[in-house]
């Protein structure tokens, strides 16, 4: 569901596409950082660095860490 007009959706993908690849990939990278930051802060303090990884991982991507990639 969006709220945005039509037209101005197509504007936001042309300028979104004019810009280089490279551009483009910085950008995501840019905005998975500061999703990483936000979810990093909404944590509770004091977890060690495997359950960090295991909370940090659930909140990205809304299932559990694979055990095959757990911290041991």
């Amino acid at each position: 569901m969006t709220d945005t007009p039509p037209e101005i959706a197509e504007v936001v993908r042309q300028r979104l596409m004019a810009r280089s690849g490279e551009e483009r990939f910085l950008m995501g990278v840019r905005m998975f950082d500061a999703a990483r930051e936000m979810a990093l802060a909404s944590l509770p303090a004091g977890l060690s660095p495997d359950e960090l990884k295991r909370q940090l991982f659930l909140r990205l991507y809304g299932q559990p860490l694979p055990p095959e990639n757990d911290a041991k």
